[in-house]
């Protein structure tokens, strides 16, 4: 049972520590600086008292006599005999990696209590903290000492367009300074660090990810080796390779007298520690039995732990298996050093917040495209798969067409306002452009040939449409693909011509024969382009661009970045200029204060739209830019007006009666044996014996004697495209795939914004088939990447972004590898104020996760990346409601689990699989397998974990991430089960524990009277062989019944056939 002493209210750490309240009010003074020892929310104490620890950074004193280390986000210090640690260092930041001065006066150590990871420095009791290194962006860690104890080497972190990035060694002197530079990284994501100097000062050691080329791959080969121990010559700059080869070589710990290098390689798939004669070369190993390091995966914090020699050269000291060891050199004589430590940590309440998904309708949110006529007195846009109308003045909304043959997109006024251009898509007839009149009726046809057609828009005479035509993706049919690019065409129909392969989002101003794209230079562009002699030109590029629109009138431009709407005077020069939100070249005006996207512009180019889910803000540029402009002035519009609408839920009419099954309730450990379940509607009517539920008459009765009955499978942690260029399919193969084995609930914690949310309201109302989509929309990204960058240095910030994510549906949010920890916390309290929860980034990185854990996030995404968790880890986690879903598919440390069911099954044969995915999609990464010994699949050990955390009273959850079509969730189940969960276990953690760590479990997750109807028969029992979870023979998913080896449903017409059946 855990124990939770929550605070009474939410009160501040800073209360806790005696520190003032202010520091935590709600309505903090904007100028003060967010603290992450002193962080907003409601707090618990766990208690720590360990006498073992996970993934300990040690030191040893210069004298011999004391030791150091790190636990759990604190340093210690004691003897080196062993006994009762002293704490060092204080919540809540976190700190570790400890080195002793050469003097033995001083420690430094790697903490983020200034807000990220930084170099600091204590002295050996404690007192005097004090930062060297002050980044904010490019963090660091892996402080080591220069012999002469004035200057430090660490590991500063260099990111691009992809969060985890890479490592550089750099030097810095002892009072601070920016340091220099040591090495040069080749590259953006192949890691480097680990950094340690030779006693005499020379050389600067290394470990380095020296695999082919510029790319971090998983699942690479630690026998044929990875990483490389290189050295720095600081005289000379030339830096050498030390050791590689089989087992790779990492965590260089050169000793006293410079004679011998420690270090750690793999023997097979064992870690061991050796030892490096510099002068012979000759390698010995020491121990055999360490644990396993971290070479095939990211590690930003050392691929292994620190380890120490003791002063005479004779002996190292180390952390494995939990516990502190040392290990003579001469006659490898081990002993263990025993250590106790009592603590308590403050914890902050996980967040987690119950979803009404049960209603009769819902507020249609994921408007897309939204533009408004000319004249500024209508709005259209496209929800539901249609496009609709909206009176500005009145409020009446209606669809523009009245047909239901397709689906409708991207529609687009003409400049006199009288007509709507628009595209179309037919899973079977494929696409088209079309032209409508403004007040409704039947769209005319301009296309002659099939195709995927996106983005039309009329020029400002009306007599001709550009748009794009795109290859669509692996979800649409392949067929009238070819050619991709930006045409034009007559209004009146006829052939279309090529104008350009690049660009997307074309548009017009004040000419018919000039059109305006975007592109992607080195950043996104505004490019013009001659419609006669196709000639282009870049007019303007910003590196966060999301949009340009130029008015119609040829003067303005305006652009949207890092999710905010600007606007400045449209200019030529003949050179690209390069314009952000803070350009001093031209003024430029910020007009939203919300995030906003579809931006229009009104006939005279006087007033500007644009929109955010299903709100609609304008903003006139009237005195913007004048001469006498006020300088008080202020054009930011605050908020907008609500053109959605009311949707009626799906509800199917009429009950069905599953009768003679042996019924799985995760009602605790509760199974019926000749049960029956009774749905009426959307909703489980009555479970139960089948002495003890009446079937009313007129229920339809579908025998499945013989068969199990069991709750839909929850995939939190689910991935895959639900639209291709906004385009929606009626039939997507990946949610049907799904659907017919079992996945009922998808949680996508990273998706395309407006497609999965607009796809998730389609399968509300009935319009697609598909599992209940849920999803946090695109991530919260600590990366360099436009679109995606989620720029936070301050709790506003963090509001701003979950604001613009809530208001088109989301109840959750991905805080994707924001570098400090003072942006994940302000994550974490801006969900908390808006009721949010907030699924982070694993990322592979153990300390990180663990301050998630203390931070409170919903839970940690992905595998921790360590083999083997200690009471440390085990009791702090405990005390929290942290969920944990490991993902084992694509589980850290090793082989990702996936290939495991490649290697042993023919996935390629599956025959759900084969039925429902495309064979050039299954076959290319199916029938060919790379095969391992048993041993090397390290994903049994994370199961292992997640079991160990399960036993604990820890929500541990399924995410299959979309690795394989609707199997991988099954393969999730497996792998819990190879991880020690009995079959009962292994599927609470698919249903029931999902359903509550996403907030969703008073409606699904259990099959209970009142619950919505989602439900999976089986043609087995899995409590006899979990292996047999994919034998589905029905899938119900709210309330409606489907042959799961065909996915007809019940009693109704056949589907239509998928484009490649």
């Amino acid at each position: 049972m855990k124990k939770q002493l929550y605070s009474a209210l939410s009160l501040s750490i800073a209360l806790a520590l005696g520190t003032s309240s202010a520091a935590i009010n709600a309505t903090e003074d904007k100028s003060q600086k967010w603290q992450v020892d002193a962080p907003q929310g409601e707090f618990l104490d766990a208690k720590i008292s360990v006498t073992q620890g996970t993934w300990m950074n040690v030191d040893v004193s210069p004298d011999g006599k004391t030791l150091v280390f790190d636990l759990l986000g604190d340093i210690y210090s004691m003897p080196i005999s062993g006994g009762e640690a002293k704490q060092l260092t204080s919540d809540i930041g976190w700190q570790m990696q400890p080195r002793f001065s050469p003097d033995g006066k001083h420690i430094a150590f790697t903490s983020d209590q200034g807000g990220g990871d930084n170099i600091w420095l204590m002295n050996a009791d404690g007192s005097e903290q004090k930062a060297v290194t002050n980044e904010t962006f490019r963090l660091l860690n892996s402080p080591a000492w220069s012999p002469d104890g004035d200057f430090l080497v660490a590991r500063k972190h260099f990111t691009a367009s992809r969060s985890l990035g890479a490592g550089e060694v750099w030097m810095y002197h002892k009072s601070g300074g920016s340091g220099v530079q040591l090495t040069k990284r080749e590259n953006d994501q192949k890691d480097l660090g680990e950094p340690a100097f030779s006693p005499d000062g020379r050389y600067v050691y290394f470990s380095h990810d020296a695999t082919p080329g510029k790319t971090f791959h998983y699942s690479k080969d630690s026998v044929a080796g990875i990483y490389k121990i290189k050295r720095f010559d600081r005289e000379t700059g030339e830096i050498k390779v030390i050791l590689s080869g089989m087992g790779g070589a990492i965590r260089p710990t050169p000793s006293p007298d410079g004679k011998t290098l420690a270090y750690v390689k793999r023997d097979d798939f064992q870690s061991s520690l050796y030892l490096y004669d510099l002068e012979s070369g000759k390698e010995t190993k020491l121990y055999g039995n360490l644990e396993r390091d971290m070479q095939e995966t990211w590690a930003i914090h050392g691929v292994y732990p620190t380890m120490a020699w003791t002063p005479d050269n004779e002996s190292i000291v180390f952390w494995a298996g939990g516990k502190i060891h040392k290990v003579a050199v001469d006659d490898q004589s081990f002993e263990t050093i025993e250590f106790s430590v009592n603590t308590s940590k403050k914890v902050q309440k996980a967040l987690r917040f119950a979803q009404d998904i049960d209603q009769t309708q819902f507020d249609v949110k994921m408007l897309r495209n939204v533009q408004v006529s000319p004249n500024g007195k209508t709005a259209v846009f496209e929800a539901m798969g249609h496009i609709y109308s909206r009176d500005l003045a009145s409020g009446k909304v209606k669809r523009l067409t009245k047909q239901s043959d397709h689906f409708e997109f991207f529609p687009q006024f003409s400049r006199d306002g009288k007509k709507i251009v628009y595209t179309t898509w037919d899973d079977n007839e494929q696409g088209s452009v079309r032209v409508v009149s403004a007040s409704g009726g039947k769209g005319k046809v301009l296309t002659k040939e099939p195709g995927k057609y996106v983005e039309p828009t009329f020029s400002p005479d009306g007599k001709t449409v550009v748009f794009r035509k795109t290859r669509g993706s692996s979800i649409l049919a392949p067929e009238w693909s070819l050619k991709p690019g930006l045409y034009q065409v007559s209004s009146n129909g006829g052939e279309a011509e090529l104008i350009s392969e690049d660009g997307y989002q074309a548009q017009f101003a004040d000419s018919n024969d000039v059109i305006y794209v975007m592109a992607q230079g080195k950043n996104p562009e505004l490019r013009s382009i001659e419609l006669d002699t196709k000639k282009s030109r870049t007019l303007y590029d910003a590196e966060h661009a999301t949009e340009y629109r130029v008015s119609p009138d040829g003067k303005y431009l305006a652009f949207a970045e890092r999710f905010k709407v600007f606007v400045t005077p449209f200019v030529q020069t003949g050179k690209t200029i390069s314009i952000s939100p803070s350009d001093k070249q031209f003024p430029v005006q910020q007009l939203s204060v919300r995030a906003g996207e579809n931006i229009s512009w009104s006939a005279k180019g006087d007033k500007l739209y644009w929109s955010l889910g299903p709100e609609l803000y304008h903003a006139s540029l009237d005195g913007m830019f004048d001469i006498k402009q006020d300088k008080d002035a202020d054009f930011k519009v605050k908020s907008g007006t609500d053109i959605g609408f009311k949707q009626d839920m799906a509800e199917p009419k009429g009950m069905i009666a599953l009768t003679g099954a042996t019924i799985i309730t995760m009602q605790g450990e509760k199974v019926i044996e000749n049960g029956v379940v009774l749905t009426d509607g959307k909703h489980i009517k009555s479970v139960g014996s089948a002495a003890e539920v009446a079937i009313p008459k007129g229920a339809q009765v579908i025998d499945v004697t013989g068969k199990t009955i069991m709750p839909g499978l929850v995939d939190v942690h689910a991935h895959g495209a639900q639209a291709s260029d906004e385009i929606i399919p009626e039939q997507n193969w990946k949610n049907l795939a799904g659907l017919s084995l079992g996945v009922t609930t998808i949680h996508d914690p990273s998706n395309d914004t407006t497609e999965i949310f607009a796809a998730s309201e389609m399968q509300k109302a009935g319009k697609i088939v598909a599992p209940r989509i849920f999803s946090t929309g695109t991530i919260l990204y600590g990366a360099n990447v436009p679109g995606y960058t989620a720029h936070i240095d301050s709790l506003d910030d963090a509001k701003f972004h979950l604001e613009r994510l809530q208001k088109v549906g989301a109840f959750s949010v991905k805080s994707y590898n924001q570098p400090r920890r003072e942006q994940r916390q302000q994550v974490v309290e801006a969900a908390r104020e808006m009721g949010m929860m907030v699924m982070p980034e694993g990322g592979s990185l153990l300390q990180h996760n663990l301050t998630m854990v203390v931070d409170g996030h919903t839970g940690v995404e992905h595998s921790i990346p360590v083999a083997n968790i200690y009471d440390d880890v085990k009791q702090l986690w405990s005390q929290t409601e942290v969920g944990y879903t490991p993902t084992l598919g694509v589980a850290y440390g090793g082989i990702w689990g996936e290939n495991y069911w490649y290697d042993k099954t023919d996935v390629w044969n599956h025959p759900r699989l084969s039925k429902f995915v495309p064979k050039n999609q299954l076959l290319p990464r199916s029938m060919r397998r790379i095969k391992s010994p048993e041993h090397h699949y390290n994903h049994v050990n994370n199961a292992r974990v997640a079991k160990e955390l399960q036993d604990l009273g820890i929500l541990v959850n399924l995410g299959a991430h979309g690795q394989r079509e609707g199997l991988a969730a099954h393969w999730e189940i497996w792998m819990f089960a190879q991880g020690g969960m009995t079959p009962h276990e292994a599927l609470r953690a698919a249903t029931l524990d999902s359903a509550k760590y996403v907030g969703l479990d008073k409606h699904i997750g259990s099959i209970e009277a009142g619950k919505l109807a989602d439900l999976v028969v089986l043609d087995s029992n899995p409590l006899k062989n979990i292996r047999d979870t994919d034998k589905v023979a029905y899938t119900m998913i709210n309330g409606r019944l489907f042959d799961a080896e065909t996915m007809n449903e019940v009693g109704k017409k056949e589907r239509d056939k998928l484009f490649f059946e």
